[in-house]
């Protein structure tokens, strides 16, 4: 029996989740709730590294969502720094889906867009849970496709987020960055780090950082930081803020600062919550003048949950192509 592969690239894949912001959260709603609730499977990624290379390396992130997604498959993401020197960008991936009857591959995606789209939606329902209720801005620390993307998914959810502040290690970036955002937004670069993180009560890191570079004594008293990164927050601030993860075991590893924080303290008892249980309805401890961390790191549930998306969505419009397998 012949079966068929439906091959998305990246332009069709732009298209759908283009119109599909709400599409989108939704899916990453869902796949967070269907994670509390045990009814995912989601193994730890797998890092390849090289020999002698510290900075590159590829991730592999299978993933099963159940029903209504019920759908199985795997990301494998590169990430390479050096690209964006060259005008390529940093990441790279591909999004296979496998049927849950047979097992055979059904489709082969594009897959870094998924990946930002799904980092960046995971991000804004953090930043609508955990934050105000009608933020007025944000403060964008890296700003390269990530930060793009959860600006665009911040105000999906949050339309009141009309001010941008702006800071990267390279002004250049900062600027070529504030000159492609829509109308509409009042946007100022800063050079100062801390000017950044006490500029709004929102704060996003997506950085290339490896090792931990700041703390958050900057920040104001209720601020929301969506540490998208992982790795950017020295583990102090950590266990002085109130923290929300997606999978604390997942996230407890690979020299995070949450996993850096674990080993320093001896325990995870600075996690309070997670998001897939505040989703589900569960409180959020109280915390009084905290700041409040989130630091996803990036379940392979999320990735599945909008390719699958992505995947009914070509299928209703004739989009991609269908080869024999």
């Amino acid at each position: 029996m012949t079966t068929r592969l439906l091959v998305l690239a990246q332009k069709e894949i732009e298209d759908i989740l283009a119109g599909s912001p709400a599409a989108v959260v939704d899916a990453v709603r869902t796949a967070y709730r269907l994670h509390h609730r045990e009814q995912t499977a989601v193994p730890h990624s797998t890092f390849l590294r090289f020999p002698g290379d510290t900075v590159n390396r590829i991730i592999g992130l299978p993933a099963y969502v159940g029903r209504p997604v019920h759908a199985a498959g795997m990301k494998w993401i590169a990430s390479f720094p050096g690209n964006i020197a060259d005008g390529l960008p940093r990441a790279s991936a591909a999004i296979i889906l496998n049927s849950l009857e047979t097992g055979r591959p059904t489709a082969l995606l594009e897959g870094s867009l998924i990946s930002a789209h799904r980092t960046a939606a995971s991000a804004a329902l953090a930043a609508q849970l955990l934050g105000e209720a009608e933020p007025t801005g944000i403060s964008l620390i890296g700003c390269g496709v990530i930060n793009q993307a959860v600006l665009r998914y911040v105000r999906h959810l949050l339309p009141s987020v009309t001010q941008v502040l702006l800071h990267d290690v390279d002004p250049a970036r900062a600027e070529a960055f504030a000159s492609g955002l829509p109308g509409g937004l009042t946007v100022r670069p800063t050079t100062d780090l801390d000017a950044a993180l006490a500029g709004n009560r929102l704060v996003s890191f997506a950085t290339n950082a490896s090792t931990p570079h700041t703390g958050l004594d900057a920040c104001r008293p209720g601020t929301v930081v969506l540490h998208v990164s992982l790795r950017d927050l020295r583990p102090e601030a950590l266990l002085a803020a109130r923290n929300v993860v997606d999978d604390p075991d997942h996230v407890d590893r690979e020299r995070t600062s949450v996993h850096l924080a674990s080993q320093q303290a001896g325990n995870r008892d600075f996690i309070h919550a997670t998001i897939g249980a505040l989703l589900d309805g569960e409180p959020l401890p109280a915390g009084t003048g905290q700041v409040t961390v989130f630091s996803p790191f990036g379940l392979g549930a999320l990735d599945i949950a909008v390719a699958e998306m992505v995947r009914r969505a070509a299928e209703n419009s004739g989009a991609g192509q269908s080869v024999p397998w």
